[in-house]
């Protein structure tokens, strides 16, 4: 194909005429205030290593599209896996029906942009299936040869590239096309009778050119052995309220899912976020800036335009401890009368958009982490964070520690393990003294779940001390 040869679009390829396609869109969304033909073609694979085995290899190829017809706070929504003329014209009719008389005035279309935040490579296709294998037994083998503790790996790759098309009732195509990769490491070590594990990944919008040199795997193996060795020897952690020194990158999750979730605009428009109504508000420490930001060239979370066609950016949500916005779809910024912020994602054509984290992170600051741990005289340093939940209502949340210390007389001492984090975040966020000079994002494995709906996304922060935390722990 000529380099300057455009793809054909995915409605071409298909068959189906995309002017034919806009009028039956067209037709549809006559009274409404928004929607969109919204059209996904999608390859994805993954392979797991386990046990000095290749225990799994998939391939999965879908298409699709999905038409929305928003009428007011109602939407309505018909997908198809079959992407035909006819079954586009018998989805306008579904999705027409949310509009039952309804009369409104359509909402104008996202604004255009030349932005390129990743290349078109396809992490299908290179390397080929055989040399994937290949690098998964030399992962596995190379962990092996590191420690004689290390009883079990798993190493995997999964890798996708997602083109969509988003047909606005102006006419307008808007066309993306998305690669994702990662690579990740599982290692399980045994000692004194017991056994414990660390894992490390990496990943981002690009091939697997990026992460699948020997030197970046092999850190990858390292990281994860080294966390395993941490936990083998780690002491049950004490229980009780105590200061804590967050580490930097990865741990931004729990910003993501204890602040993150209550700024979506969906929950702020219906009043059902610890956040909302509080535009103005203090509602952290001073220095605490915490923004989500899609427009971050390769990284996981980041999209050229969002699921609507609005183009990614950076929206600062909490500004020096101040509430100072929301992240928006279309929807919830048109009810709400602002901007739609480019944060509007579904995980695939058979599902509705809405508003959706991206790579979200707080600012750094001027302290270092040595500084905070030197001024801790009893606390917990959490270096790495596992799985958490929340409740968006009122923010509380519950985090485990993967691999965590003690702070004894301002020095980080003893591993332990058990740890959790219990607090809630709108006061968590006031408890924020130090804010570290060493931000980081995390290495680009992160996957966030809203209303049964999955996407990748980001997250990041300095090192931070909050004092004040509830730890959980095993041993009082």
């Amino acid at each position: 194909m000529n380099a300057h040869t455009p793809a054909p679009s995915i409605l071409d390829s298909a068959g189906v005429d995309p002017k034919r396609a806009g009028d039956i869109l067209g037709e549809a969304l006559k009274g409404a205030d928004d929607g969109e033909l919204f059209v996904e073609r999608s390859e994805s694979e993954s392979f797991l290593f386990d046990d000095g085995r290749l225990k799994s290899a998939a391939f999965d190829a879908t298409e699709g599209f999905g038409l929305r017809v928003v009428a007011g706070e109602t939407a309505g929504y018909a997908h198809a896996s079959e992407i035909s003329e006819a079954a586009i014209a018998r989805a306008g009719q579904s999705a027409a029906l949310a509009k039952r008389g309804y009369s409104g005035v359509a909402a104008e279309g996202p604004r255009a942009t030349n932005a390129k935040l990743y290349g078109e490579e396809n992490p299908l296709e290179s390397p080929d299936f055989a040399d994937k294998v290949a690098l998964l037994q030399e992962i596995d083998a190379w962990a092996r040869q590191r420690d004689p503790r290390v009883v079990q790996v798993m190493a995997s790759l999964a890798g996708e590239r997602r083109t969509i098309e988003i047909l606005r009732a102006d006419g307008r195509l808007i066309r993306d096309a998305r690669p994702l990769a990662r690579v990740n490491v599982q290692i399980t070590v045994e000692g004194d009778g017991k056994r414990e594990s660390g894992y490390s990944g990496a990943g981002g919008r690009a091939g697997f050119e990026a992460w699948i040199s020997p030197d970046k795997w092999r850190e990858q193996v390292d990281e994860a052995l080294r966390q395993a060795l941490v936990n083998l020897d780690a002491v049950p952690c004490p229980a009780g309220e105590m200061d804590v020194v967050l580490g930097p990158g990865w741990n931004g999750v729990l910003l993501h899912e204890a602040v993150g979730h209550g700024l979506e605009g969906d929950f702020n428009r219906k009043g059902t976020s610890a956040f909302s109504g509080r535009i103005g508000e203090r509602v952290a420490a001073q220095g605490v800036t915490v923004f989500d930001d899609g427009a971050i060239a390769g990284r996981r979370g980041s999209l050229t335009v969002d699921d609507e066609g609005t183009p990614t950016g950076r929206t600062i949500l909490i500004e020096d401890g101040i509430l100072v916005g929301y992240m928006h779809d279309r929807m919830s910024a048109r009810l709400m009368g602002l901007e739609a912020t480019g944060n509007g994602r579904r995980q695939s054509y058979a599902h509705l958009p809405m508003p959706r984290m991206t790579n979200t992170a707080m600012m750094g600051g001027s302290h270092t982490q040595a500084e905070m741990i030197a001024s801790t005289k009893r606390g917990l340093y959490c270096a790495n964070f596992g799985g958490g939940q929340v409740d968006i209502t009122n923010g509380k949340f519950v985090f485990q520690c993967t691999e965590a210390y003690l702070i004894e007389d301002g020095k980080v001492t003893t591993p332990v393990k058990g740890a959790t984090l219990i607090g809630d975040g709108p006061s968590a966020l006031t408890r924020v003294t130090m804010i570290g000079d060493d931000f980081g994002f995390d290495a680009g494995v992160g996957v966030c779940g809203k209303a049964g709906q999955s996407v990748p996304v980001g997250v990041g922060q300095p090192s931070l001390k909050i004092t004040g935390l509830t730890v959980g722990g095993t041993s009082l």
